[in-house]
């Protein structure tokens, strides 16, 4: 069987942009980790360390480092091995989770825009293709998956710096069975803006739910009293 893939960090066809892991910067400031983090992100290296810490940057665009290929790359592999990556976080959790056999958690924290709500669905989407299964648990995995969706018409809305800002915080737990598949799983939310419902801020908007159900084919005319707003507005 061919091994697979890697980006050693020593290897001579790998591109670098700064340091992949702040702890390595010549002086510690704050001026080198904004320096830093801007030259990475300028070459679209959006995941940076601090040690056991991931920094990612908000691209405000698509990249193509989150394929079946990545996820080939970094299951079962080192941190150093590869860049900085989200998977490489979650694999990390989930490996200790079944060796050690102790409950892993994973803090996502940043201001509104970004990203938290991505990043969380990477790592779910990670562990769902790292797990195996049979159609049991395949089942289990498309009703967590397929929850994003849900949670995110009555808990988003746009904002002036997001257009698809969760206004709740979350809480995923998934349940696994003793040989790594997911059997279960719980969301709960928290702090819902309950106030957007009646009332928002020049350039906002309440829950997406709301324009959905006004945009339904038949449904304008009974529900709302003026047109539905454009998803882009």
């Amino acid at each position: 069987m061919a091994s697979k893939e890697r980006y050693h960090w020593q290897a001579q066809n790998v591109k670098h942009s700064g340091v992949d892991d702040m702890v390595l910067l010549a002086k510690i400031s704050e001026d080198a980790i904004v320096e830093n983090l801007k030259k990475r992100f300028l070459d679209d290296y959006i995941f940076t360390y601090i040690g056991p810490v991931l920094i990612s940057v908000n691209p405000f665009k698509q990249l193509p480092y989150f394929t079946d290929r990545e996820i080939d790359m970094y299951q079962g592999a080192a941190q150093y091995e590869n860049p900085p990556h989200i998977y490489a976080l979650a694999d990390n959790m989930y490996r200790n989770m079944l060796i050690d056999g102790e409950n892993q958690c994973v803090i996502i924290s940043g201001e509104s825009g970004a990203g938290k709500t991505v990043a969380a669905k990477y790592i779910m989407s990670y562990i769902s293709k790292v797990s195996g299964g049979g159609p049991k648990v395949q089942h289990v995995k498309d009703i967590i998956l397929k929850s994003n969706p849900l949670l995110e018409a009555f808990g988003n809305a746009k904002t002036v710096r997001n257009n698809n800002s969760s206004r709740f915080g979350k809480y995923f737990e998934i349940q696994f069975s003793r040989g790594g598949e997911p059997d279960g799983g719980k969301i709960s939310n928290f702090l819902l803006e309950k106030s957007r419902v009646v009332s928002q801020n020049p350039g906002e908007r309440s829950f997406h739910v709301y324009y959905q159900v006004c945009g339904g084919a038949g449904m304008r005319g009974r529900v709302c009293a003026e047109p539905a707003l454009p998803a882009s507005a």
